[in-house]
């Protein structure tokens, strides 16, 4: 979600220096790539981590709950689709063709996201707070397939952090990733092509994604 159909990445990245700043040590940019795509646990143990911090009985709960409202400031100054998905995602709910959004964000933020690109496309969503093990595991995707009743190798999925890449690939799912560097199994894809595709250009990618020959 974040980052593939909304561009919320740059919000997370304020919020998460922020935080990193709390626990005593400003991020470097190689430091900030490691929380991307990644649960609160993950981003708060990375930041503690380059801050020689040592977190403490009930500093899970506090910096949860601050950095959730930071980012619920964030989010209240608009968020907008990427460029190109909602056109896609018409075209794709006019085949018939059931989506879900799995995401490491929580319940209580996704919904804000998933409804300013269109909470109508999707026939389910799953989140970080919703399953045993958030992405980079393969709990969330083994999830979204099984409530559709589809093997995920039946499945299609965009990602474009490398948790999320990492967790649909080891749940067995084709997967187009948005990115110049992808895991092993994971088929680069230019987000450039949402701009004006529908559902032929998707069975199309599905198609060449499968037979690991790349896409054009």
């Amino acid at each position: 979600m974040d980052g593939t159909l909304v561009d919320t990445e740059p919000l997370w990245g304020i919020a998460t220096y922020e935080l990193a700043e709390m626990l005593g040590r400003p991020l470097t940019p190689q430091v900030r790539e490691k929380t991307v795509g990644g649960s609160f646990a993950n981003t708060l143990r990375v930041c503690a981590d380059h801050a020689g911090y040592t977190l403490r009985e009930g500093d899970y709960e506090r910096y949860h709950s601050w950095i959730y409202g930071r980012m619920a400031q964030l989010f209240s100054t608009g968020l907008e689709p990427n460029p190109g998905v909602r056109g896609l995602l018409s075209s794709l709910a006019e085949a018939g063709m059931r989506m879900l959004v799995t995401t490491n964000t929580e319940r209580q933020l996704a919904d804000a996201c998933i409804t300013a690109v269109g909470a109508h496309f999707f026939v389910d969503s799953i989140t970080a707070d919703e399953v045993a093990r958030p992405k980079p595991a393969p709990d969330m995707y083994l999830e979204a397939a099984r409530r559709v009743g589809e093997r995920p190798a039946d499945c299609l999925v965009f990602e474009d952090s490398w948790a999320g890449m990492s967790a649909a690939a080891a749940a067995g799912c084709t997967v187009l990733g948005l990115a110049t560097e992808v895991p092993e199994g994971v088929t680069p894809f230019a987000p450039e092509c949402f701009l004006g595709a529908g559902a032929a250009d998707v069975d199309r990618w599905f198609g060449a994604a499968a037979r690991a020959d790349g896409i054009e």
